[in-house]
């Protein structure tokens, strides 16, 4: 048997899925703007009484996205509604999300806006998954205001 191989024209390899998923939202891909919604997005998952809100900077380490955006729901219905608020938002800027998961009764919920993704747990899955550890060498970005952290620091007391 003769083994064959296939040659691929270099603008078929050059064309990567990440630059295919970005071509729908060229317009986010100024960081500032990525950002700024990432930012918009955890303050309303924070408006929706979700906790321990985060924001991960992966531009250095992601092909894919720029920003990760985490937070933990306490109810099924309560993260569903987080992340309609978020669609909402994305909606309100010209980003509908590329794609989302969201079932009843998941204890993981997803909208993929491309440039920034949001993920929605339930606290033990949100632990079992830990994406905060699978992207340690990402930094945090501080999207609260000094006066959202000192309140938020004095309710935990």
């Amino acid at each position: 048997m003769i083994a064959t191989t296939r040659t691929i024209p270099m603008a078929t390899k050059a064309r990567s899925v990440s630059s295919v998923a970005r071509m729908p939202h060229e317009a986010t891909n100024k960081n500032s703007t990525a950002l700024d919604f990432a930012t918009d997005c955890a303050r309303s998952l924070r408006g929706s009484k979700c906790e321990n809100v985060v924001i991960l900077d992966v531009r250095e380490l992601s092909q894919v996205t720029r920003f990760i955006v985490i937070g933990s729901g306490t109810s099924d219905r309560q993260m569903n509604s987080a992340l309609d608020d978020v669609a909402e938002l994305g909606e309100e800027r010209g980003l509908s999300a590329f794609r989302t998961s969201k079932d009843d009764r998941s204890t993981w919920l997803l909208a993929d806006f491309v440039e920034v993704v949001v993920h929605l747990f339930e606290p033990n899955t949100r632990a079992y998954y830990d994406l905060e550890m699978l992207w340690g060498d990402a930094p945090r970005v501080t999207w609260r205001t000094p006066n959202e952290a000192k309140a938020s620091t004095e309710n935990q007391e």
